[in-house]
């Protein structure tokens, strides 16, 4: 008589469609989760942005007016600097749910506009080296080329201890390559307490290019550094 396979003896075929299946899952909630934080970016911009900017012009309106009283013009500048840190406050979690610029600019300047940022704000050397041409590659694509080179500069921040970055980005006619190199101390340097060297980020990387049918390495190299490479195959043209 035949016993039914236990859950520990499961054939490699249920195994591989099991992580087949959760990889389209995974996939699946990567894109849903796009999509809400794209939304919500949008709501803090056309709302709360819109009115923050009629705040900040009835402000000024209304400094012009007041009476030469030192008070109520101190009171008055503290409202204005407050409304100011607000804004900017909006603004950076705008950026953080959704980098327009990938729609509005194209992939290419994000990239390039974010690796120049990382560089000025860290005191970095960060270089940057992209197609002349806009990719040629689907949207899902470059928001998975922008969320992966966020996850590996904050990454480098965190554990590299670096003082030189280069990003580079190839386009071809079948795939579309990124590569982050640092200088820092490379895969086996020690890892501050507490800290998971960014274990989750970069697993969700590699799998939100494995669900585009890529894939993501990390290598270290032989005099220390790390080097990220994730190649993304371009789908068949219809």
């Amino acid at each position: 008589m035949s016993v039914p396979a236990s859950h520990d003896q499961q054939s490699p075929q249920h195994d591989a469609l099991r992580s087949a299946d959760l990889s389209e899952l995974l996939g699946h909630v990567h894109t849903c989760w796009d999509n809400e934080r794209r939304s919500l970016s949008r709501q803090l911009h056309d709302s709360l942005g819109s009115s923050l900017t009629a705040l900040t012009m009835h402000l000024g309106l209304l400094m012009q007016k007041l009476p030469p009283d030192p008070a109520l013009q101190d009171r008055a500048g503290h409202m204005k600097k407050l409304l100011g840190q607000i804004v900017e406050t909006n603004r950076q979690m705008q950026l953080k749910l959704w980098n327009d610029k990938l729609e509005f600019l194209g992939v290419r300047v994000a990239l390039d506009e974010l690796v120049a940022q990382f560089g000025e704000q860290r005191g970095i050397t960060a270089r940057c080296s992209l197609p002349d041409d806009e990719l040629d590659c689907p949207r899902s694509h470059g928001i998975v080329l922008l969320h992966t080179l966020e996850e590996a500069l904050r990454n480098i921040i965190a554990h590299a201890q670096a003082t030189e970055v280069d990003v580079i980005v190839d386009d071809n006619e079948d795939e579309v390559m990124l590569t982050v190199k640092d200088n820092g101390v490379g895969l086996n340097g020690p890892v501050p307490a507490g800290e998971t060297a960014g274990k989750f980020g970069l697993r969700m990387a590699r799998e939100r290019a494995a669900y585009l049918g890529g894939t993501l390495t990390l290598t270290s190299g032989a005099t220390g550094g790390v080097t990220l490479t994730m190649i993304l195959p371009k789908p068949a043209a219809a």
